[in-house]
């Protein structure tokens, strides 16, 4: 972008003033460009409803935590502040930042509907769907202020295949825990990008073994991991020892199989006492190395939906919905990129499969609960 040239005329200092120079991280630079803003007219026909626009604006509130980082590194106040065109514009305001005490880095924002502003615009209420409160959670910046605590937990989870151990899981379960109670379930979403989604996904699995289910938008979640890659490697040695066992006569080839009945009657019976009631949304790009394998055709193939079975009227049990790149960013940066996923011109389609991956993710919420002392005595 050209820098804008400032006409000079002698005699006249206000001429000699220089042009403000946009930021790239401003809102109508880098931001979306046909994203409508929240006005009364959506308290007609909500564009909250619109799943690309919820998409497109959870998108927009993260890249509003990253900024918020990126001004407290290069100290820009309330005023020159970047961060809050990311969500003003939308009718939210910031009510919490969530900062890591180690070392005083910002690594998400808790957003609220803000009725003030919503009234002055002649919006006396929230429309239909819109959240209450946003918890929005950043991904690694490879800045010096915080290069060094994003990293750890990159590496935290590359190695034990969880984050419950950071600082920064406990603070983000603590602030989404805070605004179920405060608004209700229904009233709440948490949202996060790379290792931010990591957390997202995690939080909301948290809560959700607890009951409490909230709704959750991971984009471009990490998948690589060295504990994941040696329990895949453990259960692909243990589905080759099942077929080895089920091809010796005298082991039985139909007590194999009813196993493999039993345990998907289980997850039907599970699903049917309402267990799966849970239901994440993941966006993938398959070219980008870190979220890729959530849909890895040896893995399984992406996730499964909800949705009907014909006319049987039976349901199918689903653990996540996924929604995978079409046509989009090729190259690995922009694959990984955030400001996809608010891009006028991203294809997306709804990816149908069962995904190990995400089953092992998700299992222990669908996993037997124990029996209770002196349960069947």
């Amino acid at each position: 972008m050209a820098k804008p040239v400032p006409s000079k005329k002698a005699g006249n200092p206000a001429s000699a003033a220089v042009v403000p120079v946009s930021n790239p991280f401003d809102f109508h630079v880098y931001g979306p460009r046909k994203l409508s803003f929240t006005s009364w007219k959506d308290l007609l026909s909500s564009s909250w409803k619109n799943p690309n626009y919820r998409r497109m604006v959870i998108a927009c509130f993260i890249q509003g935590a990253y900024m918020l980082e990126l001004d407290r590194q290069e100290k820009r106040d309330a005023r020159t502040g970047l961060a809050p065109q990311w969500w003003r514009p939308f009718k939210y305001r910031l009510v919490q930042a969530l900062v890591d005490e180690r070392d005083g880095s910002i690594y998400g924002t808790v957003l609220e509907w803000d009725r003030q502003a919503a009234l002055s615009d002649y919006i006396p209420f929230r429309p239909t769907r819109a959240p209450a409160a946003v918890v929005a959670l950043r991904g690694t910046l490879l800045k010096a202020p915080t290069f060094r605590r994003d990293v750890v937990d990159d590496l935290r989870f590359l190695t034990w295949d969880s984050l419950k151990g950071s600082v920064r899981f406990a603070g983000a379960l603590a602030a989404l825990r805070d605004a179920a109670r405060r608004f209700g379930v229904g009233n709440v979403c948490v949202g996060g990008h790379s290792l931010g989604a990591g957390f997202a996904l995690q939080v909301g699995k948290a809560l959700a073994k607890e009951g409490v289910f909230v709704e959750c938008h991971v984009f471009n979640p990490p998948s690589v991991s060295l504990a994941m890659s040696l329990k895949g490697f453990a259960e692909t040695a243990g589905e080759l020892w099942g077929r080895v066992r089920a091809w010796i006569p005298y082991m039985g080839t139909q007590a194999a199989g009813a196993g493999s009945n039993s345990e998907s009657e289980a997850k039907a019976s599970l699903a049917r006492a309402g267990m799966a009631k849970w239901l994440p949304h993941l966006y993938i790009n398959t070219n980008d190395y870190i979220c890729c394998y959530y849909s890895d055709a040896a893995s399984g193939t992406a996730t499964v939906a909800v949705g009907s079975g014909g006319g049987s009227g039976t349901t199918m049990a689903g653990v996540a919905r996924m929604l995978v790149v079409s046509k989009g960013p090729s190259k690995f940066l922009a694959a990984h990129g955030l400001e996809q996923w608010w891009a006028d011109d991203v294809e997306l389609q709804v990816a149908l499969n069962h995904s190990k991956l995400v089953d092992r993710q998700l299992r222990s919420l669908y996993a037997q609960p124990p029996a209770a002392p002196g349960a069947g005595s």
